[in-house]
């Protein structure tokens, strides 16, 4: 028997929920994960995990799933990630990122739950005027996506300030990788993550990458990215996680990234050694709202948890999404 209370993940079944399941089972946490499985797979869910099917934003739904299991922290992953999507839908990311996330913070509060982990994101920054980006920077998301995970953002300050629950939202950089041990990785279909268009590449999938902008104010002329690897991220969830219990009266915001960016150009040429052979790249237009460098700030997070990345190498990144994928394809046939 473990003493460590019950942790609800939301969206577990999906890429990152499912490495913060992971991380939670392999440090001995009991895990609840609830996801309506429309992007998420049930099999990425780890066997240890106790599995609810249903809609986070159904409140008395929610409060009895807390209630049931006495969970003690939620780490929020569920919700809608895609940048051009929000764009042309804004409704749904303004129902799957926001409405969710609040109905979702009143069955917390309802059913006592104490401590409240989010995930937010470097596009809350929209644009930054200054990079490396700091936490304090000016929020100005330039899309829905980054504007409905700063509304929940600001939902948690409110809600944290009012009830008994504290809360921490880790903004995310670009994520990239997959589980070193194989169990799981990025599975959904036409992603648009560079990593893991470039290894689906490598492998015949994809005809080529598209490389969007070359003109940039950068070394290269293409965008450079702060690339995190997914175990990395989900370790530093549970390190936010211990934090929070430690110090019920304490708030964290923090951005989850290197400190370190590479340009997409050296993104395929990492790609191109790990697998020893060419990937197709077709020079495009920049995509609008797209800024040239995004690269985080991360001296809080090092000086707040003890979180020391294991898998900062940009070839060790690589070389475990393409294991997954090349898993992911004997798994599909495919």
């Amino acid at each position: 028997m473990t003493d460590k209370p019950t942790i609800l993940v939301t969206g577990g079944a999906g890429y990152i929920g499912s490495h913060a399941v992971l991380a939670l089972i392999d440090g001995g946490w009991p895990v609840v994960v609830v996801d309506n499985l429309t992007t998420g797979f049930r099999w990425a869910v780890h066997e240890n995990a106790v599995f609810v099917e249903g809609d986070i934003g159904d409140i008395a739904f929610m409060e009895g799933v807390l209630r049931q299991h006495d969970v003690k922290g939620i780490m929020h992953f569920a919700g809608s990630i895609i940048v051009p999507e929000s764009v042309e839908n804004p409704l749904k990311y303004y129902r799957n990122n926001t409405a969710n996330s609040r109905a979702l913070i009143e069955a917390a509060v309802n059913a006592g739950v104490p401590h409240f982990i989010f995930s937010s994101t470097a596009a809350t920054y929209g644009i930054p005027e200054v990079s490396p980006v700091r936490e304090d920077s000016p929020k100005r998301p330039i899309n829905p996506y980054g504007q409905s995970k700063l509304m929940t953002e600001l939902m948690l300050a409110d809600v944290a300030f009012a009830h008994p629950l504290n809360y921490c939202a880790l903004r995310y950089f670009n994520v990239a990788g997959a589980d070193p041990q194989g169990r799981s990785g990025q599975s959904t279909a036409g992603a648009t993550h560079l990593i893991k268009v470039a290894v689906e590449a490598a492998l015949g999938k994809r005809s080529h990458v598209a490389v969007f902008g070359t003109d940039y104010d950068t070394p290269d002329g293409t965008g450079v990215r702060d690339y995190i690897h997914v175990s990395d991220l989900a370790a530093a969830h549970v390190l936010a996680l211990e934090a929070l219990i430690a110090d019920p009266g304490r708030n964290l915001t923090m951005n989850a990234g290197y400190g370190k960016g590479f340009s997409v150009l050296e993104v395929l040429d990492a790609v191109d050694r790990v697998t020893n052979m060419k990937v197709a790249r077709r020079m495009e237009p920049r995509r609008a709202g797209d800024p040239p460098a995004l690269i985080s700030d991360n001296k809080a997070i090092l000086a707040t948890l003890p979180w020391k990345p294991a898998h900062a190498d940009l070839g060790e990144i690589v070389t475990h999404a393409l294991a997954w994928e090349r898993k992911l394809s004997e798994r599909t046939g495919g």
